[in-house]
């Protein structure tokens, strides 16, 4: 184990009162003051800097995936967390970490915060995401920085959920204020989807990552092709996300045929480096299938789904303890098994015994034949509807 473990800190330690009524005024006017961060937070996130500049990926990872949840929890529980502002003379005004630390302020805001976040906000994500992307892609030589493959995927992916999100945000005209329209009037290229793609085909470019998977897929060395870029881990695993990314994104378009174009040179059933992120794979599997669905393979959509259904019963264990992840996850699954109802309504065929089980515990279909015929009714009502209106599945980050 590296480090500290941040579990053991004392984080009500600037939570009590002295019982001097003289001590603790001047320990409330301490806290009202700019200087109110927890101490515990500054040395988290000193080390976090510090874990990050040394490549310290393993490190980073136990940071990212435990410590920074559980001080959300104790600290940040329905309220931000501090502005890039307040902590950068902790982190000796660290750029590019100050952009990594507001890419997970600003999601923090998304998931936890009441209402979620105000229009500003949702502006000052996407301009720190160009941050990111630009310092990655504009280096005239590899950026050096070594993040887990986690956190460089949920990075695409929250990308892609933030900008649904404004869109969503954007199309409710009768909620906003007057000041709101005019600030959406006065930047229509903010979140524009033509920019979202221009970033996800740059990094799937920057990267060579069509050509590695080729060369992967035929036994070769992927680096013969990677060039300086797609040799780093950073570039090569960010290109892969983006593929996904682009699949999704085409998906939330309707251009399903496209969808499926973007991963042509990737196997979804065979196990190889890129693939070690379960988040990732189950997204994978979800959107393809469901993209085969909407162009009536529905053959395809079956096995689709079954295979990644039957891979989350086998592996269930790997991310059964990171809830944050899990939650999303479970979420996906429900969504698949409804999905593959669907297909089977449409397109009868057998399919797993386990995955027939599970249906049947999941009431997706009816205890008795009566029941059932009602139900399959529903559903193949319900799977007419969303076919004629070009159904995209709502988003399941959060």
């Amino acid at each position: 184990m590296y480090g500290h473990d941040y579990d053991d800190y004392d984080y009500d330690e600037y939570g009590g009162h002295t019982g001097d009524p003289m001590l603790d005024r001047e320990l409330d006017r301490q806290h009202s003051s700019n200087d109110y961060v927890p101490e515990a937070i500054k040395r988290f996130l000193t080390y976090f800097r510090d874990m990050i500049n040394e490549g310290n990926t393993y490190e980073v990872a136990n940071l990212y995936e435990n410590s920074w949840p559980k001080l959300s929890e104790d600290y940040f529980k329905s309220s931000p967390w501090p502005d890039a502002d307040e902590i950068a003379a902790y982190v000796q005004d660290d750029n590019l970490f100050l952009i990594l630390y507001k890419e997970l302020y600003f999601r923090h805001i998304y998931a936890r915060i009441s209402g979620g976040p105000k229009i500003e906000q949702r502006f000052d994500s996407y301009y720190n995401y160009c941050s990111l992307f630009n310092c990655i892609l504009t280096s005239g030589t590899p950026v050096t920085l070594d993040l887990p493959n986690q956190w460089l995927w949920e990075i695409i992916d929250e990308f892609i959920y933030q900008f649904q999100s404004f869109v969503q945000f954007r199309a409710k005209v009768g909620k906003k204020t007057s000041e709101e329209l005019d600030i959406l009037r006065s930047n229509p290229r903010t979140w524009d989807v033509l920019q979202v793609l221009n970033v996800l085909h740059s990094m799937v470019d920057k990267s060579n990552i069509n050509k590695q998977l080729e060369m992967y897929s035929a036994g070769k060395d992927p680096d013969l092709v990677a060039g300086e870029f797609g040799r780093h881990p950073l570039y090569k695993m960010m290109g892969y996300f983006s593929l996904v990314g682009l699949l999704r994104l085409h998906s939330l378009l309707g251009d399903f045929h496209q969808a499926i174009k973007v991963l042509e040179n990737v196997e979804l059933n065979k196990k190889s480096l890129y693939s070690r992120v379960p988040g990732c794979q189950i997204s994978m599997y979800y959107y393809v299938g469901f993209a085969y669905m909407m162009m009536r393979r529905y053959a395809d959509a079956i096995r689709t789904f079954s295979s990644i259904l039957l891979y989350i019963q086998r592996t269930r264990g790997l991310f059964q303890m990171k809830t944050y992840q899990n939650d999303q996850i479970n979420k996906q699954t429900d969504q698949m098994y409804t999905l593959l109802a669907m297909c089977l309504v449409l397109h009868p065929q057998r399919i797993d015994e386990s995955l027939h089980s599970m249906l049947k515990e999941k009431k997706l279909q009816g205890k008795n034949g009566q029941d059932a015929t009602r139900r399959s009714c529903r559903i193949r009502s319900f799977v007419y509807i969303c076919l004629s209106e070009i159904f995209i599945p709502g988003s399941t980050h959060h």
